[in-house]
């Protein structure tokens, strides 16, 4: 007698899983709308300072309402400035260039680097990372704050600017919007702060790339800055 041979009965299949939906890429948030902690708080301590100890007038603030890509540029007085610029702008939060040196620290320097935006450059060597840095920063749409005398130890106003500064702003094309902070920051006694016009480099700019243009520019900013503190002792 035959026995038939028992069907095992077939495993039935699992239905497949959907894939998991692609996660949308996050959209960069605009220069306008940027807004990060630290750099939040370094304006809160500038808002604080302005008030009390380190009383600042800000004069044409209306000036900070530009709009961007454009290079914020500030002769240097004190380790304080970045904040007295900082605070005025409140439209963007201000990419500042700095020299490398202070950035040996790793956590001051995760602190300026990734907090505080800050773009570090070498200053006493040709250093072409941070130029491009620069230029891609005022391409993305952001502001670029410079201090062209390249440290706070000088002879006089603008009595060397830097050409990096100048080729800087020929090469993007970008406005130069002049701020004069009229002396260094002392305890309960007003510092004024003078905010002018924006520059206007386009037909520098026009004449091609070259030193005698570099120099030219140099020369401007120079006279632009001597005349805003002539301005500013009429006042």
């Amino acid at each position: 007698m035959t026995m038939e041979a028992k069907k095992t009965p077939e495993t039935p299949e699992k239905p497949e899983k959907p894939e998991k939906a692609e996660q949308k890429e996050k959209k960069p948030v605009s220069p306008e709308k940027e807004r990060t902690f630290v750099y939040t708080l370094a304006r809160i301590v500038a808002f604080l300072g302005n008030r009390t100890i380190f009383p600042v007038r800000y004069h044409g603030r209306e000036n900070f309402d530009l709009n961007a890509p454009y290079i914020a540029m500030s002769n240097h007085n004190s380790a304080l400035d970045p904040l007295i610029l900082a605070y005025p702008c409140k439209k963007y939060e201000i990419r500042f260039v700095g020299k490398k040196e202070l950035v040996k620290v790793k956590w001051i320097g995760n602190l300026l680097n990734k907090g505080l935006h800050m773009i570090t450059v070498d200053r006493h060597n040709s250093d072409m990372a941070a130029m491009r840095l620069c230029m891609k920063t005022l391409r993305e749409g952001y502001v670029l704050g410079i201090f062209p005398e390249g440290t706070r130890h000088h002879e006089d106003l603008m009595s060397e600017v830097e050409t990096g500064a100048a080729v800087l702003a020929l090469r993007a094309k970008a406005p130069i919007l002049p701020v004069y902070i009229e002396s260094k920051p002392r305890l309960f006694r007003f510092n004024h702060v003078y905010i002018g016009k924006p520059m206007d480099i386009s037909d520098l700019a026009a004449q091609g790339f070259n030193t005698d243009v570099v120099e030219a520019l140099c020369g401007r900013i120079r006279d632009t800055f001597l005349k805003m503190r002539e301005e500013a002792g009429k006042k």
